[in-house]
């Protein structure tokens, strides 16, 4: 019985799981959409550059026996005084500006995507918490995200990253850069998950289900966890897909103004940053090129965001 239970599925099932997957109506709802697809392949090959740069990039920006003054400011290679070598030019060190993006990249979807989770994670919980539970504790945590909804998610992450800057050490700010990005990032964002989360937990644990785990005696935590939360997490992954978006734009914003991750580790934002110093003198593809990656991954997700969440929209089926 336990071999048949671990035998894997025959080739036919497989095949046909797959096509039942491709005729389901979110794939359907995709193929449909030209601007989602665009959008899908745009935050794929940016996704992909990332992930393979030490394997794509042209060179290696935090190697410094392949970097040389000597190369500094190049413009792109269709310009006068350009070279292939460097096929977007170089910036104010010498690297070359398609690698320090692709680099860049890494840097900014680490922080996006950690930060997210980070705050998925505490939303999802207090809404949990607040919705099942209710009474004081509900209102101590409404009250709580009611303050910091008062305040730009932009302030919160400064007040938050100011805090940890003066608590840290300054021989290990360097070193925890980024984990102080995702925690600053993380708190500002968590109100939206536990605001949803927390309403729609209080329509479930009214339902016949939640009903009949309490009579049997589960424990409050298993019934928010093993009957709630999958019930749940619909609209949070949208609202996931959407705040990747901003936290990627929040990390830019905090590097722009020099107290994001250092610039020995450029982030996009930080690439932009230098480039800015530049831009009057005619250096101008040191932050434009940076700039237009970030408009393009933001935008894409973005677009992703809003189809998954039509899709996910069963009044629009």
């Amino acid at each position: 019985m336990a071999e048949e239970r671990l035998a894997p599925l025959p080739a036919g099932a497989f095949r046909a799981a797959l096509f039942r997957a491709w005729d389901s109506d979110i794939c359907y709802s995709f193929r449909r959409s030209p601007v989602t697809v665009a959008a899908a392949a745009a935050t794929l090959l940016i996704f992909a550059g990332a992930g393979f740069a030490p394997w794509v990039a042209p060179h290696d920006p935090f190697d410094l026996a392949t970097v040389s003054l000597l190369d500094a400011r190049n413009p792109p290679a269709w310009l006068p005084g350009g070279s292939w070598e460097f096929p977007l030019g170089t910036d104010n060190l010498g690297r070359d500006i398609l690698s320090t993006i692709l680099y860049g990249s890494r840097v900014s979807l680490v922080v996006g995507f950690a930060s997210i989770i980070f705050a998925m994670v505490l939303g999802v919980s207090l809404g949990l918490v607040s919705g099942y539970l209710g009474g004081f504790v509900d209102a101590l945590i409404m009250r709580v995200a009611e303050v910091q909804l008062s305040f730009p998610a932009i302030l919160v992450a400064l007040l938050v990253d100011g805090i940890m800057r003066g608590i840290v050490p300054r021989e290990y700010q360097d070193q925890l850069a980024e984990d102080v990005l995702i925690l600053s990032i993380g708190l500002s964002f968590w109100v939206q998950y536990a605001r949803t989360v927390r309403g729609s937990t209080m329509v479930e644990k009214s339902k016949e289900y939640v009903q009949a785990a309490r009579v049997i005696g589960r424990h409050p935590a298993a019934i928010m966890l093993r009957h709630v939360l999958p019930n749940v997490m619909g609209p949070v992954l949208v609202i996931a897909t959407i705040n990747l978006a901003l936290a990627i734009i929040t990390e830019a914003t905090l590097s722009f103004l020099g107290v994001g991750v250092p610039p020995t580790e450029p982030s996009l934002g930080t690439l932009i940053r230098i480039g800015n110093d530049f831009l009057f003198s005619g250096e101008w593809w040191i932050t434009i090129f940076p700039g237009l990656v970030l408009v393009v991954l933001v935008l894409a997700v973005n677009m992703l965001g809003d189809w998954l969440r039509d899709a996910l929209n069963p009044k629009l089926r």
